[in-house]
């Protein structure tokens, strides 16, 4: 197990994801953060079943930065209950994971 996590946040257009993916990377919550889409989701939502694009953004940071990286999503987010969810990386290169942790508030 390392100390790093994959998170998922979903957004409605690719220029929100895009604009939540660049605050979190240069506000170094986040090492990077990969874009994609549109994926087709499908979920329940105030009692009825939803549909719609949406777009995947795959966010990889040290576990110890979720906190604050979420609450700075929900501040950008146009969503009301915006998916963020982490995934524990459990191996990595040490290469890509050294690299991951200095790019990230931990370095400094």
């Amino acid at each position: 197990m390392t100390d790093c996590s994959v998170i998922l946040v979903t957004a409605g257009s690719r220029e929100e994801g895009e604009r939540i993916a660049e605050a979190l990377v240069g506000e170094q919550l986040a090492a990077c953060v990969n874009v994609v889409g549109p994926v087709r989701s499908i979920y329940r939502w105030e009692n009825a079943i939803q549909r719609d694009d949406e777009w995947l953004l795959i966010i990889k940071a040290p576990t110890s930065q979720f906190e604050p990286l979420a609450a700075r999503v929900r501040a950008l987010h146009s969503y009301q209950t915006p998916e963020v969810i982490a995934l524990p990386i459990t191996a990595g290169t040490d290469s890509y994971l050294e690299w991951l942790r200095n790019a990230t508030r931990l370095a400094g």
